[in-house]
């Protein structure tokens, strides 16, 4: 019974919020690597595109409360979803035409397109902060829960309790539902052919009659569509502070790079990875080790490390990463 009850803690405490918290990153990590293989540069706006994004969405969301509509036991974020990704997909072509059009025609350097989109980065940040605030947002609105603990109790009679919040819940199937459409428009559309034609070589898919602004405005409207849901997902899982999806840019960078930055495939699994390491090495698996050792009740919490370096798991195996396998775990291109 006790290493059915550490089964169940570590259920609960690790493999669903970590799953959660993989989905988000891996759409994250999707938008980024989409990016650096169509248009060549890292998007380090990706972030503030997501704060954005989600920014959005809770303005809309209110305006659907304020009107007296919602989504039943679902958020009602998920109504105010698609206005989200319209919103932000305009913003980021708006961006693309004013700012990056010119230093993509010029072919301006990598290192400097990575500059822009750092700038691009704290005027979105900027914009975010203006239009919702600083302040944490709570905009969940939907059942809290699937299954909770005194159900779970009720239900298997075992000591440990086993939570599944509904947000983490909605959070999976979305995630799967988007990589899956997105995969399937990647390889069985003519538009995502032309994507992966031009990513592989430009020149030659130029020569074959691909519109390139065709192809860069698609692959800024998955991107902003990406990051929305993304943003949305991990507010509702979380709550929404603007600075907070500005810290998220590195797990998201991490992701990315680990499974191969420029494969798709790599930022699902990347994500993953980094989710798993995080939450698994922050964890405090005291109560596990008392259950698996009966008698034995360790003094401390049996955390290898603060959850306050939960940020330095992700950039410690980024640099790892760089230095062993720079092409990352599917031979993406070289960072």
């Amino acid at each position: 019974m006790d290493v059915i009850n550490a089964l169940v803690a570590i259920t609960n405490y690790v493999i669903i919020p970590a799953t959660a918290y993989g989905a988000q990153l891996a759409l994250g990590a999707l938008g980024v690597t989409l990016v650096y293989s169509i248009l060549r540069f890292s998007n380090f706006a990706q972030g503030d595109t997501m704060a954005f994004g989600t920014g959005v969405v809770i303005l809309i969301t209110w305006g659907f409360q304020a009107m007296g509509i919602s989504f039943g036991p679902l958020p009602t974020a998920l109504l105010a979803l698609p206005f989200g990704i319209v919103i932000t997909a305009a913003l980021l072509l708006g961006t693309d035409r004013v700012v990056y059009r010119y230093y993509r025609v010029t072919r301006a350097s990598p290192v400097v397109m990575v500059m822009v989109s750092v700038g691009v980065m704290f005027v979105m940040n900027a914009l975010t902060r203006f239009l919702i605030g600083v302040d944490q947002i709570n905009f969940d609105d939907g059942a809290r829960f699937v299954i909770n603990a005194r159900q779970w109790r009720e239900m298997t009679g075992l000591s440990e309790p086993l939570t599944l919040r509904s947000t983490q819940l909605i959070t999976v199937i979305t995630a799967l539902i988007v990589m899956v459409a997105l995969f399937w428009f990647l390889n069985r559309t003519r538009t995502g052919k032309s994507m992966r034609a031009f990513s592989d070589n430009e020149d030659l898919a130029l020569l074959s009659g691909i519109d390139p602004q065709r192809v860069v405005t698609v692959t800024w409207i998955i991107t902003g569509a990406l990051a929305t849901i993304a943003g949305t997902l991990y507010g509702l899982d979380k709550s929404f502070k603007a600075f907070t999806y500005f810290q998220i840019l590195l797990p998201i960078f991490a992701s990315a790079v680990v499974g191969g930055i420029g494969s798709p495939v790599g930022a699902v699994v990347g994500g993953f990875i980094i989710s798993f390491s995080e939450v698994g090495l922050t964890y405090a698996w005291k109560k596990v080790a008392t259950y698996l050792i009966p008698g034995w009740e360790p003094e401390g919490l049996v955390q290898l490390l603060s959850t306050d370096y939960k940020y330095a798991v992700s950039f410690t195996i980024l640099i790892l990463v760089l230095i062993f396998r720079p092409t990352g775990l599917f031979r993406g291109k070289v960072v």
